[in-house]
Formats: C-alpha cells, structure tokens, sequence
C-alpha cells in the first residue's frame, strides 16, 4: 500500500460531484447568479479544516475513489481525476495537498474500495487524522463503514463528512454541505441577505 500522509481525506469522487451538482442548482436559484464549479483544492482544504487539521506545515493526502468508468467530475475544478488531479498538490493554508485517485477494479465497488481502504488507514500506526467522504445515499454501506471503524484506534481523530446525520460510531461528524459551499464560493453572509 502507498504511504501517506498522518493527514488524509478518503472521499467518492462522484458523490462530492454529484451533491456539488445538488447545491449549484439550488443555489443559483436563491441567489440569482451563474455558480461556478468547486475548486476541489478549496474543498480538501475545508475538508480538512472540518476534520481537525490546523495550522500551516501540513501535508494532506486527498484518495478520490472512483469507478473505471467514472472519470470526470462534472461540476468540479480541476474535473479530470487521472489527468489533472492524480499525483497533483498544490499550497494551501494548511500546507500541502496531495491528490491522488484510485479506480476501484471491476471487481469491487466504490463502496467496498472507499471502505477497505479507510478501515486499513484507520489502523495504521501514521495515521492521525482520517476524513472520509462515503456515498451518503448507501445505507448499506454506511452500515459497513461504521462497523470498520468500530475496531479503529481509539488515538485516531476520525471524521465522517455527510449530507444527513448519521447513527453514532467511532468518529466526529460534520455536514459535507458547508464544504462544499465554500468550494463553490458561496459564503454565508451571501446567502443570510437573500434570506431576509
């Protein structure tokens, strides 16, 4: 397996884009403008943020987990996963992040890989923080998952990221939607002065 960083963010590519997609199209009808894509360095660095990561030497790996077939996120930017967003890092508030993609095999489904592959993160000994992004809408894999992360370190910082609350388990949750609006330039104060 790869080594990677004590900070790493596991997410379904095509989840992020698909509530990205969700969010753009409600948004543009409150706010009355054209919303453009997430930039997906800003989105891995609130990610972060919302997984506990602080300060300004860090490096972050960022495993976008993907179908063969599924290779470009729509409504993200950069949009190509193997062209222009494996094995790229960029400079962030943070310090570094590292993107890396990971096809799952026409064997295993996105779900089996993102959760294989966050259960064995969740047990290595470099492993500090661990951010991960499931398909919100697999219940059955949600089930999976938490069950995996049952049997984590209990010294891991491990944060889940959803659109709904999710049942408890061994990890914080946040809402993946106030990442997701940053990524896509929607800040707050914006959307409280279309609300009054």
């Amino acid at each position: 397996m790869q080594t990677f960083s004590e900070n790493i963010i596991v997410a379904d590519a095509q989840y992020i884009d698909s509530v990205a997609f969700d969010l753009t199209v409600n948004f543009e009808r409150m706010l009355g403008r054209r919303i453009p894509p997430a930039d997906m360095a800003r989105w891995a660095d609130c990610a972060a943020l919302d997984g506990g990561v602080r300060g300004e030497e860090n490096t972050i790996d960022v495993v976008l987990v993907h179908s063969e077939a599924y290779q470009t996120m729509e409504n993200c930017s950069p949009s190509k996963l193997k062209a222009e967003l494996d094995a790229q890092a960029c400079k962030s508030p943070l310090g570094e992040l590292v993107f890396h993609t990971l096809a799952a095999t026409e064997v295993t489904t996105v779900d089996e890989a993102l959760i294989d592959l966050a259960a064995t993160l969740a047990k290595e000994e470099s492993t500090r923080r661990l951010i991960i992004v499931p398909n919100g809408e697999h219940a059955d894999a949600l089930q999976q998952l938490r069950h995996q992360l049952q049997q984590a370190d209990t010294d891991k910082h491990i944060t889940l990221l959803t659109m709904q609350p999710t049942a408890g388990g061994n990890y914080r949750q946040e809402m993946l939607g106030y990442s997701l609006l940053q990524a896509l330039g929607i800040s707050a104060e914006e959307v409280n002065s279309k609300i009054v």
